[in-house]
Parts: structure tokens; sequence; C-alpha cells
């Protein structure tokens, strides 16, 4: 799974958190990133998502799979 990043920094806004609010909650930094560019286990976007309280789908890239 990748993350979309359009929608990714939208669920961001939406959840008034930045980069160290995320790393705060226990997201690295390198996770972040490497989620951006690559493919990343589903758990991983989940905590993601779980983080920025919506759901999975609101952030994955759905046109690439």
């Amino acid at each position: 799974m990748k993350l979309d990043r359009e929608k990714y920094m939208i669920a961001r806004a939406r959840a008034c958190m930045g980069q160290k609010d995320l790393e705060a909650a226990g997201i690295p930094k390198g996770t972040l990133c490497r989620a951006l560019r690559s493919e990343v286990r589903p758990e991983t976007i989940g905590k993601i998502a779980r983080a920025l309280e919506c759901d999975v789908s609101d952030i994955i890239d759905t046109e690439n799979n």
C-alpha cells in the first residue's frame, strides 16, 4: 500500500497535525517519508490513519494499486 500525498496532506490538515505531531504519536519521520514514496505494509498505513483519526481509505493511493 502507498499513501496518496494529496489525501494524506488533507487528512493532516483536518487533524491539525504537523509532522512533529505525528512523530509524537509514534510514527517515525522515516516511516512517513517511505510511505509517501514507496509501498509500505498495511499495518503501517493503519497506524498513520489511526494517528490522523481517519479511515485508511481516506489516505491511500487507490489509482495505482
